[in-house]
């Protein structure tokens, strides 16, 4: 409101129990420049003033920004100088947000042209009184299952597959009600733009499902993971039942194939995409491939001892072998399991609180920013930063 920067920090721990706790660390407001130096001292200053030990620091989570993630100049790499200046062991691992990545995932899929056309449709409904309240009329003399079109934001990318879902089912009134006032139609009448149309419809209605799985405060970032994983897995099932024109999965594309022939529907060119989109996910999520240490947390009964980390071998091999452990992981899964580790197990307590003290995403930050927004009006402005 007054064009002050907000620096959120988080702080995720874990105590001797093997309990999860988030809790906002500090919120600091940034009155000049917000270079990754600027972003460091806050933080740094965040930590001293908490008396918070720096040997404790095993994971770093931001939103993917330049002045963030740089090696050099950034808060990333700033932040393992001071690590190495504190004498702590080991590199700081550091993450791009899951849910931040798994959006720009989707602008792979280059379809920007569809999407402006649709946008500067809805904006002429829209946006304009007149036109808004003739095209609710119009939709209930047409007796429609829809009384209107949806608004779409940039900001909010969910409301995207709302606004593409909504333009295709109300694609032959939209039309006619543009013809009533005397704009051209053509493009929204072509057989070969509709069928894009269908495919990023149901494209988007698949990234957004994964977006809201990916939401929430205490998620495991194992688990959200394991949610892109079976997303990749599903895309290649997709890419296949495509090429074969066999789209239980895409309904709209399933209302388009049986309103044009098979040979103006472009699957090759929808099923290139889809693996254009694959290989999108599977380049973005290569570091967390890299991860030994999920499998141990999902799964330690299923790890190869040889292959995990020296410290940990012998502990693991008593907990493979013990019966009553493993009956207890059978019962009560993987996230319950972790708690039951006997203490006589340090090392593999020690890893697995490592692990669960990872961020998955920047959820938590985005929220605050949401709720400061709406409380940040301009009758609130006059308020100074310690309020």
């Amino acid at each position: 409101m007054t064009d002050t920067a907000q620096l959120a920090i988080f702080i995720r721990g874990v105590d001797s129990n093997l309990r999860v706790t988030e809790e906002v660390m500090d919120i600091k407001s940034m009155h000049g420049t917000t270079t990754g130096k600027d972003i460091f001292e806050n933080v740094c200053q965040s930590v001293t003033d908490m008396k918070l030990p720096w040997d404790k620091l095993i994971g770093l989570t931001t939103d993917g920004a330049p002045a963030m993630c740089s090696e050099k100049c950034g808060l990333v790499g700033r932040m393992r100088v001071k690590m190495q200046e504190e004498n702590c062991t080991g590199e700081l691992p550091a993450y791009h947000c899951i849910i931040h990545q798994e959006a720009l995932c989707g602008k792979v899929l280059k379809m920007d042209h569809l999407m402006s056309t649709v946008t500067q449709t809805v904006n002429f409904i829209r946006a304009k009184g007149l036109n808004h309240r003739q095209f609710r009329s119009f939709m209930q003399e047409m007796d429609s299952e829809f009384a209107d079109i949806s608004y779409h934001t940039e900001v909010r990318w969910l409301s995207q597959g709302k606004v593409l879902n909504r333009a295709f089912e109300l694609s032959n009134e939209i039309c006619q009600f543009m013809d009533s006032k005397g704009k051209d139609s053509t493009v929204l009448r072509d057989e070969k733009w509709k069928c894009e149309l269908a495919f990023l419809a149901d494209a988007t209605a698949h990234l957004n499902a994964l977006n809201l799985q990916l939401q929430g405060r205490d998620r495991m970032i194992t688990d959200m993971y394991e949610a892109v994983k079976a997303f990749q897995v599903k895309l290649l099932l997709w890419e296949t039942q495509m090429q074969q024109c066999n789209l239980p999965h895409f309904p709209c594309c399933q209302v388009m194939l049986s309103q044009v022939s098979t040979t103006v529907f472009p699957k090759t060119h929808f099923a290139d995409k889809l693996s254009t989109l694959r290989a999108e996910f599977a380049r973005r999520f290569s570091d967390f491939e890299a991860q030994k240490s999920f499998e141990l947390l999902r799964n330690p009964f299923a790890v190869d001892v040889e292959t995990a980390p020296a410290p940990i071998q012998m502990e693991l091999i008593e907990l493979q072998c013990n019966g009553t452990l493993k009956a207890k992981y059978d019962t009560a899964g993987p996230t319950q399991f972790i708690r039951s580790i006997p203490a006589a197990m340090p090392q593999l307590r020690l890893h697995s609180a490592q692990t669960l003290c990872m961020f998955g995403s920047t959820y938590l930050c985005e929220k605050l920013f949401s709720v400061m927004k709406i409380n940040k009006t301009a009758h609130r402005s006059r308020l100074t930063d310690d309020h």
